[in-house]
């Protein structure tokens, strides 16, 4: 078997190297190949994705008749070829876009971030991120029900709304509704609302699906069993853990609800005005390029008297950049909306102490505020040989009575 190197035949000690490394305890063609075996693993996970998108989001627009003038018979039962049929005519029409490498780089990262929110191992981030806030919320219910001008009227969590901006793959939302609040989601990208819709309601059963996370990274790994460790996901069927959940009298299909969309848009309408108790930001504040339209949006969306509970820490990301049409990526929601919201031009990056009196400034009053309490990572792979851990700012504010 012929190596090349840079382009050209390998020989002499190099081809002795690669044969060296090709052979046990090495065994580098071999981890080639099962790296490609656990790349058709995470693939058949992303497929699913891709279905429940389809499904959820674009079939309900499509003419059926026009479907199926444009879908051969024999094709009529390959769900996926009338998927590629579909879309390849709807590009052709002008009436959609074709993926491109910023659609592949999320596509990659949403199939990770499963491992934080649906896989077993990922348990230990949960409860570092999401402990916190349903404690928060727990609390607060407790205190409103203390104070309820009906004494004699037990208050119900299921009228208690919860808002969770920046939803991602939809595992506090879960969480929040498990507890038997209402609560709703909200999201931008297309691709975890793709991926949260599989996972909430079209998975079968726990554990349905394995994922390599750490495969295509070859860096800092211990052994090469790390690299090509595998989890399960999810770690609990959605469907069947809430339809045992009875920790309200409002069933819990009628207490979780997802939309989609720009938060400082769709929140910051006058009918979300004083909607929700609480809203609640986990890893979530520090992707605005102008923090005020993302406090403004939840002043006018929480009830005057209700808390905003915030974690996380403030790696501010970089505005997002202008795309011309053509490329796919959630930037379309907000080109739909005239760029107002998270596309605004421009971009800030405040300390913690900026946010807060920024917060205060607003019109909330904060009742705690800690930034050296938790320690998490994120997406972290716990035996790598590099820990990246952050100390989150944890802070809960009360929307002022208007009175």
């Amino acid at each position: 078997m012929a190596l090349y190197v840079g382009g050209k035949v390998a020989g002499g000690k190099v081809a002795a190297h690669w044969t060296l490394l090709s052979q046990p305890p090495f065994s580098l063609l071999a981890t080639f190949s099962a790296v490609d075996d656990l790349i058709d693993q995470n693939a058949n996970l992303a497929e699913a994705i891709f279905a429940a998108g389809f499904k959820s989001f674009l079939a309900p627009t499509l003419d059926s008749e026009w479907v199926a003038s444009i879908v051969p018979e024999k094709y009529a039962r390959d769900e996926f070829k009338v998927f590629d049929i579909v879309l390849d005519a709807l590009i052709a029409d002008g009436r959609g876009n074709k993926a491109g490498q910023n659609d592949v780089e999320k596509a990659r990262s949403c199939v990770n971030q499963f491992y934080r929110e649906w896989s077993e191992p990922g348990q230990e981030e949960r409860k570092a991120c999401f402990d916190p806030v349903l404690s928060a919320l727990q609390e607060e219910f407790t205190l409103r029900a203390k104070t309820a001008e009906d004494p004699v009227s037990e208050p119900d969590r299921g009228d208690f709304r919860v808002l969770v901006p920046g939803v991602g793959l939809g595992r506090l939302v879960f969480d929040i509704c498990r507890a038997g609040f209402s609560v709703e989601g909200n999201e931008i990208s297309y691709h975890m609302l793709m991926a949260s819709a599989l996972v909430l309601n079209e998975t079968k059963h726990a554990h349905q699906f394995s994922i390599a996370p750490w495969a295509l990274g070859s860096s800092n790994h211990v052994s090469r069993a790390d690299q090509l460790r595998t989890v399960e996901i999810p770690d609990v069927h959605p469907a069947t853990v809430l339809g045992k959940e009875q920790a309200s009298r409002v069933p819990a299909s009628d207490r979780m609800s997802m939309s989609m969309g720009d938060f400082c848009v769709v929140y910051g309408r006058s009918d979300y005005a004083g909607v929700f108790d609480v809203v609640t930001t986990v890893f979530f504040i520090d992707t605005a390029p102008n923090l005020i339209r993302y406090i403004e949006a939840v002043a006018n969306c929480l009830k005057p008297g209700g808390i905003w509970v915030n974690l996380g820490p403030l790696l501010w990301h970089p505005p997002p950049p202008r795309r011309d049409h053509g490329e796919g990526d959630e930037g379309e929601a907000s080109r739909i909306e005239g760029d107002a919201g998270i596309g605004d031009p421009g971009s800030f990056e405040l300390t913690n102490d900026e946010v807060i009196a920024l917060v205060q400034y607003f019109g909330f009053s904060i009742e705690r505020q800690e930034t050296d309490t938790i320690q998490t990572g994120y997406i972290t792979n716990t035996r790598s040989m590099l820990q990246s851990t952050y100390r989150p700012s944890f802070w809960i504010a009360r929307k002022k009575d208007e009175k």
